[in-house]
């Protein structure tokens, strides 16, 4: 599994709020997907986001991986930012762009979770990336 922590130039990310399945329904992960059998991680990454979100994305600096519920799944997320297009409704029922400070306003789903405390600070400069225009 891959997904995107999406910047913007205010220093958000967008969180993208789930509708299925019904487990997980109204929690909030960052957008992605499973990759594809014979498709590169980036690859499916930059699939992903334009299936889900209608958008062309850079990707950026590696944010983390968490292990999954599901032996030997891994979910690996990187930095981002939407090059093309403005991110729209397509597989979620809300899209939010979250400052810092916004972040535990939402339920995150328990995969993307750990890494929230890592894309904090670096959303308030505590760990700056290493990516030009950041």
């Amino acid at each position: 599994m891959v997904a995107a922590a999406l910047l913007d130039d205010a220093g958000r990310v967008l969180a993208a709020r789930r509708r299925e399945p019904p487990a997980y329904a109204g929690m909030w992960e960052f957008p992605g997907g499973k990759v594809e059998p014979g498709e590169g991680a980036l690859d499916a990454l930059v699939r992903e986001c334009r299936e889900e979100l209608d958008v062309e994305i850079e990707v950026g600096p590696w944010l983390g991986e968490v292990n999954l519920a599901r032996p030997g799944w891994v979910l690996r997320v990187w930095f981002g930012r939407v090059t093309c297009g403005d991110p729209r409704i397509v597989d979620h029922d809300e899209l939010r762009w979250l400052a810092a400070a916004e972040l535990d306003d939402v339920a995150w789903m328990p995969a993307d979770g750990p890494l929230v405390e890592r894309l904090r600070e670096v959303l308030t400069g505590e760990d700056p990336l290493d990516w030009p225009g950041t």
